[in-house]
C-alpha cells in the first residue's frame, strides 16, 4: 500500500508535540545522581579529578566548581562551565579535550541542573567510570559449586570432579577427549611436571611393567616426596615474585646475601607449608616471628625486586625515587597475591577495574616504611650469646682504645701550643687539586718518581687517588714539558683493577696532555721515563684542572708525597717534598702535629697499647658474626600519608591511611588502620585481609597459577591479572571449585597437585586432531594434553642429568654462569667455559639482573627486574647454535660419550640403546639404530652425542 502525505495540520501537531515535550523537560526536576553524575563521571572526571586535578579544578565535588565561578547556581549565563563545553568555533578553551563535544541534550542538561539550583548532595563523590565495577566476576565471594553430572561420560571421566566439569565443557562444544597417554609418556610427564627432571630409564621401565592399578596415584606420592619438587614448584614461585640477586637500573650491583629467601621458598614448598601462611611471612614475617631466621626471612620478599640505589641530591628527585620504590613493592604484592593491576592506579583512578588512587595510596601508607638493604637475621639465643661473648671484650677493647688515643691527644696539644713554631715550618701554601707546582734546583734526570705519602680522603670516593696530568719542565727560557707521551716519555704506576675498565684508569693518562680522564692509582709511585736524560727543575700536576670535567667523579688527591729523580733508576735523589707546605685539612694537621711530637716514650706506651688491642681485636673477630641477609630494614615511616595527584610526592592532596581495597563485595573483609598505626600493624593486618578466607582473590589465582603449570595455560590465561584486561576463565566453575578444594586441603598446594594429575584430563594424550582443532586450536577447552617445550632451567638440567654430571647438592649461595665486573657500575659477562661448580641445578643460579646467561637466555629465562608469571616460548635460529656449538654442551657431548662407554662398554648398539634411553627413555628403532651407529662411526662417538642433545625430543613434552 502506497503511503499518503503528511498534511500541514498533522506536521503541525507533531511540532506542538515537541514544542510541549521540551517545556515539560525544562521544568522536570533534575535528578543529580541519575543524570548529572554519570555525565561528569565519562566525560569529565577522567582529567578533572582529585589525583589528576587538571587546570586545578576537580569534578569529583563541587567545592572548586563554586570556588572558582565555573558555576554559579541559577545562572547559567554567568557559569563559565557552559561556556567551555558549548563554545563557538574552535575555542582553545573548549571541553572535553578528549573525545567528542558534548551534545545539546548533554549541555541543555548542565544548563537545567544549574538554572535549579545546581544541587549537590552531600558527601556524593563522583569518580570516573571503569570498565568493570565491584559486580566484576573475580570480586565476587567463592561461589558453592558442585560438579555437574555427566551421565552420558564414560565411567572413568564420572569420577574425579575434575573431569565431570572438563567433559560438560566439551560436550557443550561437540567435543570429545582424547584417549589416556601410554604410561611411558605418562612417566615422563609427571615426572618433569613436578620435579623439573626427567624419570631414569630404570624407573620408567618399572612403571611401564606395573600392572597395579596403584602404580599410578603411588608415582605421584613420590613425586610430591621428592626435594626436587620444592627446586622445580619453588622456581616457579620465584619467577612470580620477581626474585633477583642484584639491584637492577643502571648500577646493578650485585646482591650475595638473598640466597637464604630462594632456599626458604623450596624448602616452604617442599614442607606443603599452608600458602596462606606463606604468604603472611612474605609481607610480615619479621612481625609473625622476630628472632626466628626461618620464617623472618621471608619477607626478604619485599625487597627481592629491583631498586634505584643510585642516589640523587635534589629533594624532589630523591623523592621520586622513594615513590617508584614503594610503587615496585605495591605492584609486585598485588598481582602476586590478589591478580590485580594496583599499580595502575598510582595516578588515577584505576580506567578499568574498580580500584581507586585512594587505594593505592592505601597500600603505599602500608609499605612506606620498607627499606631495602641487609641486616643481621639471628635467634635470641644466638644474639644474646654473640653479646656474652662480646661483652668483656668490648669493654677492653673501649678502655685500650681511650689510652691509646690519650697518648695521641696529649701530643697533638703539646703541638697545637706551639702555633707560630709550625706556622713558621710549614710556610708554603697547600697542596691544590687544581695544580701543584714544586721547583727545585736545576738536575739531570732520565726519571723522575712521584712518593706518595698521604691522601687527601674525599667522602664520596673509593679508596685511591687521582692524578689527571703530570708534567715535568725543562730549564731554560724556552722551557717545555718533556713528560708528554708525545715526546716519547712513559708512565708506570699501579691502577685501581676494574676487570675490563681497567684501560680507564692506566697511569697513562698521566701524561697525554689531555686534562678531565684521570689516572687512578692503587699504589704509592708514579714514575715517568723521559726519551733521554735532560736537565730539568720543575714539576707540576694535578686532579681537577680548572674547565675541565672529570670523567671518573670525584677522586682522592695526594695530600703528602716526595719527588725523587734517577738517570740510571737503581740511584734516585730527593729533589721536594711536601713537608713544608701546610695541611690540606684538621686531619693531615694533626697526623703532622702527632708524628713531630710523639716521644719515644710516648712511642713505646703506643706500641704496647696497639699490641695489647690487636690481641683483643683478633679475639673478637673470632668470634662468629650474626648472619646478615638481604631482607630488608624497617623505618617507623609514621605518616601522615597523602594521595599524590598524578602520582607525583611534590602535589599531595588528601590524607590517606592503610586500610583494604574498596572495591571488594560487600561481603569481603574490610578494615582501616589509624594514621598512628605502627608499620609492622600496618603490613601484618594487609597479610591477615589477604589470606582472609572471605577474600575470594588469593584462592582463584593460587589455583589458578596450578592449574596453569600442569597444562601450560592457566584456565584464567593471564594469571597476574583477574581484572578487566585480563582474561575470562575457559572454565569458570572448575575454577571457583579448585580454590574451595585449596582452602578445604588448609592452603596446601600438594593435594591439589594429586587432585589434578589423576584426573582423566591430566592423563590424556597429546594426539593432534584436526576436527577437534578447528573448534578449538588451543585447546582451551582441554580435549588433549597441549605439548610443552621445557623451560630454560629444564633444558639446562636435563643435559646436565644425562650427561651424568648433575649435582644434586641443596641450598646455599648460588653459581655463576658469567663473571661480575664492578666499578660505579656492574658488568655480567658470559663464561665460554663452564667447569664443575656450575653443574648444579640451574634454581641455583645467582640470578642477577639484566645478566646473560647464554643458554638459558636463548630458552626464554626471563629478566627479573619484573614478575614473570607466565614463561615465553620461543624458537629462534639462536638457540640452535647455542646448543651446537657453546662450549657447555660441547663438554656434556664428551661427557655422555664417556658415560656411554662405561655403561655399554664398546658395542655400538648396545652404545645407541644406552644412549636413547637416557635422552628419550625409550628404545632407538631398527632405522635409528642404524643411522646412530653409522654416524657414530664416520665422527665418533661425542659427534653422536652432540647430535642427540640437539633433537627436538629432548626438549618437549608429550
Amino acid at each position: 500500500m502506497k503511503s499518503r502525505p503528511l498534511c500541514f495540520t498533522t506536521l503541525a501537531a507533531i511540532a506542538l508535540s515537541f514544542s510541549l515535550l521540551n517545556a515539560a523537560e525544562k521544568k522536570a526536576p533534575v535528578d543529580f545522581e541519575q543524570e548529572v553524575a554519570p555525565l561528569l563521571s565519562q566525560r569529565c572526571v577522567s582529567c578533572h579529578s582529585p589525583n589528576i586535578k587538571k587546570g586545578e579544578l576537580s569534578l569529583a565535588g563541587p567545592e572548586d566548581l563554586l570556588a572558582n565561578g565555573y558555576v554559579v547556581p541559577g545562572d547559567p549565563a554567568g557559569s563559565y562551565l557552559l561556556e567551555v563545553v558549548s563554545p563557538a568555533g574552535d575555542d582553545p578553551a573548549a571541553m572535553p579535550k578528549l573525545g567528542d563535544a558534548l551534545a545539546e541534550p548533554e549541555v541543555a542538561l548542565l544548563r537545567r541542573w544549574i538554572e535549579q539550583g545546581a544541587v549537590w548532595p552531600d558527601g556524593f563523590v563522583i569518580r570516573e567510570a571503569s570498565k568493570a565495577d565491584r559486580s566484576w566476576w573475580s570480586l565476587q565471594p567463592l561461589a558453592d559449586i558442585h560438579p555437574p553430572e555427566v551421565a552420558a561420560a564414560p565411567a572413568a571421566w564420572r569420577q574425579n570432579p575434575i573431569d565431570r566439569f572438563v567433559w560438560a565443557k566439551l560436550s557443550e562444544a561437540n567435543l570429545k577427549p582424547n584417549s589416556p597417554a601410554d604410561r611411558r609418556t605418562l612417566i615422563r610427564r609427571a615426572t618433569f611436571d613436578l620435579t623439573g627432571l626427567p624419570p631414569t630409564a630404570e624407573e620408567i621401565d618399572t612403571f611401564v611393567a606395573s600392572d597395579s592399578p596403584d602404580a599410578y596415584p603411588q608415582l605421584i606420592d613420590r613425586l610430591l616426596a621428592s626435594p626436587r619438587y620444592g627446586e622445580r614448584w619453588g622456581r616457579h614461585w620465584l619467577d612470580v615474585i620477581r626474585f633477583g640477586e642484584s639491584r637492577g637500573f643502571e648500577r646493578n650491583q650485585i646482591i650475595t646475601n638473598l640466597w637464604p629467601f630462594r632456599d626458604y621458598v623450596i624448602r616452604s614448598i617442599n614442607e606443603d607449608k599452608p600458602f596462606d601462611q606463606f604468604i603472611r611471612e612474605h609481607l610480615a614475617g619479621d612481625v609473625i616471628a622476630p628472632n626466628t631466621p626461618q620464617v623472618e626471612v621471608g619477607s626478604a620478599f619485599l625487597v627481592a625486586g629491583p631498586y634505584d640505589d643510585v642516589g640523587n641530591q635534589d629533594p624532589a628527585q630523591a623523592a621520586q625515587i622513594r615513590a617508584n620504590t614503594i610503587d615496585e613493592i605495591i605492584r609486585a604484592s598485588s598481582e602476586a597475591f590478589l591478580g590485580l593491576t594496583i599499580g595502575c592506579a598510582r595516578c588515577h583512578d584505576h580506567k578499568f577495574d574498580v580500584i581507586s588512587q585512594r587505594d593505592y595510596y592505601a597500600m603505599y601508607a602500608t609499605f612506606a616504611g620498607v627499606k631495602h638493604g641487609e641486616r643481621a637475621v639471628a635467634t635470641s639465643e644466638q644474639r644474646q650469646e654473640r653479646d656474652r661473648q662480646l661483652g668483656d671484650l668490648k669493654k677492653q677493647q673501649a678502655e685500650l682504645t681511650r689510652q691509646r688515643d690519650d697518648v695521641k691527644k696529649l701530643a697533638i696539644a703539646r703541638g697545637e701550643s706551639q702555633k707560630e713554631h709550625y706556622a713558621q715550618l710549614w710556610s708554603r701554601p697547600a697542596i691544590s687539586r687544581q695544580s701543584t707546582e714544586e721547583k727545585f734546583a736545576p738536575v739531570l734526570a732520565k726519571m723522575i718518581r712521584l712518593e706518595v705519602e698521604g691522601q687527601e680522603r674525599d667522602p664520596n670516593s673509593k679508596s685511591g687517588y687521582g692524578i689527571d696530568e703530570f708534567e715535568i719542565w725543562t730549564t731554560g727560557e724556552n722551557s717545555q714539558n718533556i713528560a708528554l707521551s708525545s715526546a716519547g716519555s712513559t708512565a708506570v704506576g699501579s691502577s685501581r683493577s676494574a676487570g675490563d675498565f681497567d684501560g680507564a684508569y692506566s697511569a697513562a693518562l698521566t701524561i697525554d696532555g689531555k686534562f678531565g680522564a684521570r689516572w687512578l692509582a692503587s699504589g704509592p709511585q708514579l714514575t715517568i721515563t723521559l726519551a733521554e736524560p735532560q736537565t730539568v727543575d720543575r714539576i707540576l700536576f694535578s686532579s681537577d684542572r680548572p674547565d675541565a670535567a672529570p670523567s671518573h667523579g670525584v677522586a682522592n688527591f695526594v695530600s703528602e708525597y716526595r719527588i725523587l729523580v734517577s738517570v740510571d733508576g737503581e740511584n734516585w735523589t730527593e729533589v721536594a717534598n711536601s713537608y713544608n707546605r701546610q695541611p690540606v685539612n684538621d686531619a693531615h694537621r694533626r697526623k703532622r702535629l702527632l708524628a713531630a711530637e710523639l716521644t719515644d716514650e710516648d712511642r713505646a706506651r703506643s706500641q704496647e697499647l696497639e699490641t695489647e688491642l690487636a690481641a683483643v681485636n683478633k679475639a673478637i673477630n673470632q668470634v662468629p658474626a650474626l648472619p646478615v641477609w638481604w631482607v630488608g630494614n624497617r623505618s617507623a615511616a609514621p605518616g601522615p600519608f597523602h594521595l599524590f595527584i598524578g602520582g607525583s610526592p611534590q602535589r599531595p592532596a588528601d590524607e590517606v591511611t592503610a586500610g583494604s581495597l574498596s572495591g571488594l563485595a560487600d561481603s569481603a573483609p574490610k578494615y582501616e588502620l589509624p594514621q598512628d598505626a605502627a608499620e609492622s600493624e600496618r603490613r601484618l593486618q594487609l597479610a591477615n585481609w589477604i589470606v582472609d578466607p572471605q577474600n575470594p582473590l588469593p584462592q582463584r589465582v593460587l589455583a589458578n597459577r596450578i592449574w596453569q603449570h600442569h597444562f601450560g595455560t592457566g584456565i584464567v590465561n593471564t594469571p597476574n591479572d583477574f581484572g578487566y584486561m585480563g582474561g575470562r576463565p575457559s572454565h569458570p566453575e572448575l575454577l571457583e571449585w579448585l580454590a574451595a578444594e585449596l582452602v578445604k586441603n588448609d592452603w596446601r598446594l600438594k593435594p591439589l597437585h594429586r587432585q589434578i594429575m589423576l584426573s582423566q584430563t591430566y592423563q590424556q594424550s597429546s594426539e593432534h586432531r584436526t576436527a577437534a582443532s578447528q573448534v578449538d586450536g588451543d585447546a582451551r577447552l582441554l580435549w588433549r594434553f597441549s605439548p610443552r617445550r621445557l623451560s630454560a632451567e629444564e633444558v639446562r638440567d636435563v643435559i646436565l642429568q644425562i650427561a651424568g654430571k648433575l649435582n644434586l647438592e641443596m641450598g646455599g649461595p648460588g653459581f655463576r654462569l658469567y663473571q661480575y665486573l664492578q666499578d660505579n657500575v656492574a658488568t655480567y659477562v658470559p663464561l665460554d667455559e663452564h667447569d664443575a661448580s656450575t653443574y648444579r641445578r640451574a634454581v641455583y643460579h645467582h640470578n642477577a639482573r639484566a645478566a646473560r646467561i647464554d643458554l638459558m637466555t636463548e630458552f626464554d629465562s626471563p629478566d627479573c627486574a619484573f614478575s614473570a608469571p607466565r614463561r615465553d616460548e620461543t624458537t629462534t635460529p639462536l638457540q640452535a647454535l647455542t646448543m651446537l656449538n657453546h662450549d657447555f654442551t660441547l663438554d656434556m657431548a664428551q661427557f655422555l660419550a664417556e658415560r656411554l662407554q662405561t655403561e655399554a662398554g664398546d658395542d655400538p648398539q648396545q652404545q645407541v640403546h644406552r644412549a636413547y634411553e637416557l635422552c628419550y627413555g625409550r628404545s632407538p628403532t631398527e632405522a635409528e639404530t642404524k643411522a646412530c651407529i653409522s654416524l657414530a662411526g664416520e665422527h665418533g662417538l661425542p659427534a653422536l652425542c652432540r647430535v642427540l642433545l640437539n633433537t627436538s625430543e629432548l626438549i618437549y613434552l608429550h
